[in-house]
């Protein structure tokens, strides 16, 4: 339990984006299930997954790399089912 007024503040700052950063980690992994689920026909759950991929990468929930990784990891995955 914090004893000052600043470290309570750090605190409700630290678990509000803990749990922002939760909501668009899982945002992102359903998007990506969803997409390599798909048999590569419907284009609109590549793009989401690609944008929500995008999208944690540039708030911080993931690095850049990774999300590319993720992505041409997904894209490879698409092709081999057509």
């Amino acid at each position: 339990m914090p004893n000052k007024r600043n470290a309570e503040k750090a605190l409700r700052q630290t678990k509000k984006r803990a749990a922002l950063n939760k909501a668009r980690r899982d945002a992102y992994k359903d998007a990506v299930k969803k997409a390599a689920k798909s048999d590569g026909k419907d284009q609109s759950l590549l793009r989401l997954a690609q944008q929500t991929l995008d999208k944690a990468a540039k708030r911080g929930v993931i690095k850049k790399n990774t999300a590319a990784r993720k992505l041409s990891r997904l894209m490879k995955k698409v092709q081999a089912k057509k």
